[in-house]
Order: structure tokens, then sequence, then C-alpha cells
């Protein structure tokens, strides 16, 4: 039987290794747009960048809305959804600080500094989501 996570629980769940998280947003028709995205918690907020001209982008400037799924596919299972707002950030300084953070966490410490200057370019943007719901279960098949 599922149990729910604590938040200490969901926090080091969706921290570890090199997980990424399906990130949906919401169309201008209303249907979802998922996308896989790279990120990182920091404090209460969900920390990831992407690109002025991507759908994900367009999306959010519109309606901040968001639900971001990180999951284990592996038995017994257990997922992590947080949903929030996100707000979009210019700041080259805080946008160049985060993609190499992000870099140390899914390239290693080794290329972290390579994919911050790949990620916190002019064009790109840091998304900052404020976590408002935590749905969280461990041991779903049990």
């Amino acid at each position: 039987m599922a149990q729910k996570m604590t938040d200490a629980q969901w926090r080091e769940f969706v921290s570890s290794g090199t997980r990424t998280g399906k990130l949906s947003t919401v169309r201008y028709d209303g249907s979802p747009h998922v996308t896989p995205v790279r990120f990182l918690l920091d404090g209460d907020e969900v920390v990831f960048n992407t690109g002025k001209d991507s759908v994900k982008r367009r999306n959010l400037a519109r309606d901040g809305r968001v639900a971001l799924r990180v999951d284990d596919d592996r038995p017994p299972y257990a997922y992590v959804v947080l949903r929030g707002r996100a707000q979009l950030v210019e700041d080259p300084v805080e946008l160049r600080h985060w993609a190499a953070r992000i870099g140390t966490r899914c390239m290693g410490e080794a290329r972290a500094e390579e994919f911050g200057a790949r990620n916190g370019v002019p064009g790109e943007l840091l998304v900052r989501v404020t976590i408002g719901k935590v749905l969280a279960e461990q041991g779903v098949a049990g």
C-alpha cells in the first residue's frame, strides 16, 4: 500500500541523483504541454531554465500554473508532483549561477561550468516555481 512521504522525504527524493522532471504547462487553448526539465530545489521553489523562444516559456508567460512530476519507475515505485506558479527571471547573473548548479547535478562537477556557460546566456531565462501543493507517495506497488 502506498505511503505518503513526509516533507523531508519528498525533498530528498526530488533532490537525489540526476532525476529529471516532467513539467506540465498550459497551452493557449487550455490543453497541457509536457516537457522534461533538469531542475533544483531552492527552499520552497523549483528552479530550472528555458529558452526565450520555447513553447514552455510562452506558456509560462501567459499562464504561470505548472505541475512538475518526478518519479522512480522501478518497483515499488514512488512519485512526487509539485504544483505551483512560475515566475520568469531575466537576471543574467542569477541565470548563470543556477545553470551551473543544475549542470553540477546533471553533468557532474567537472562539467558544471561548461553547462552553465551553454545555458546561462542571452536567449535563456531562469524559471522559479513557488511550490503551492505537493503530492508525494512511495511504495506505490507495495
